[in-house]
């Protein structure tokens, strides 16, 4: 049987992992391994991710709104995946059972470039990712981690789990991570992208290091204004090759082709 892979999410038709994925294959001579988008509800989730090593299927990726959710029906999962409450890659072996990992977590620092050890970091969300990105920071050595979002109580919750701070508006930081899906839709843009992160285009100038994990055609809303202020930037696509790097070893046990996976994220050929 054809070996597949794939990413599970609600929606999904933006994901860019089916470009980088293939184009990782082809660079590898890897013909017979295909990667595809998975649109599944979350009701339907833990009934479709278990009929999946049925179909061929040897790993997938997970994206929002499914990282918990994928964490809980796994039988085993890695320390980070544990600590971090959620999982952004499963593997499923041929006895049936599913492990759990989380690549945005170390993505997310290789994506940085340099560490953050000693900055403040303030994130904003409270998803999967958002819990990635502040235990990453918190494992690399920021000196202090601090988590915003629109709803507080969820805030709250990651930081106790994760030993971070929850603040009850975005503060001053050395380094600012958006996790929300705030600027995905092309509708979200100017001062009312801005504003639903709790930010306006004055404040955004506080931070002189700025990344989005959104990835859209074109830049967010954060993105624009950071670059306006002139800081330093990262997009999610540059975060997107990282984890599906380490996901792709991960599953086929071989390097990661990543200029092959860059490119082809780039043009989404």
């Amino acid at each position: 049987m054809m070996p597949r892979l794939g990413v599970l999410g609600w929606p999904v038709a933006h994901s860019r992992s089916p470009a980088i994925h293939n184009a990782a294959f082809a660079a590898l001579g890897m013909s017979d391994w295909r990667y595809q988008r998975l649109p599944v509800p979350p009701e339907l989730f833990s009934e479709t991710t278990r009929s999946l090593r049925a179909s061929g299927f040897v790993g997938a990726n997970v994206t929002i709104p499914h990282k918990a959710a994928a964490l809980a029906l796994a039988d085993r999962a890695s320390e980070p995946a544990s600590a971090i409450g959620a999982a952004n890659t499963l593997t499923f072996a041929p006895d049936g059972t599913i492990a759990a990992e989380n690549t945005d977590a170390p993505g997310l620092i290789a994506a940085l470039g340099r560490s953050p050890r000693g900055m403040r970091a303030l994130v904003l969300g409270a998803g999967g990712s958002a819990r990635a990105a502040a235990w990453a920071l918190r494992e690399a050595g920021a000196g202090e981690v601090s988590v915003w979002n629109r709803t507080g109580s969820r805030a709250e919750a990651l930081a106790r789990d994760l030993g971070v701070r929850a603040v009850g508006a975005p503060d001053r930081a050395d380094l600012l991570v958006n996790c929300t899906s705030v600027g995905l839709e092309a509708g979200e843009g100017g001062d009312d992208g801005l504003s639903q992160l709790g930010l306006t285009f004055e404040r955004v100038g506080e931070y002189p290091w700025v990344v989005d994990m959104v990835y859209r055609c074109g830049s967010t809303p954060l993105l624009a204004a950071a670059a306006r202020h002139g800081a330093q930037t990262l997009d999610g696509l540059e975060i997107l090759l990282a984890q599906g790097a380490l996901s792709f070893e991960l599953w086929t046990q071989r390097p990661a082709p990543v200029d092959a996976m860059r490119r082809a994220l780039r043009t989404g050929a």
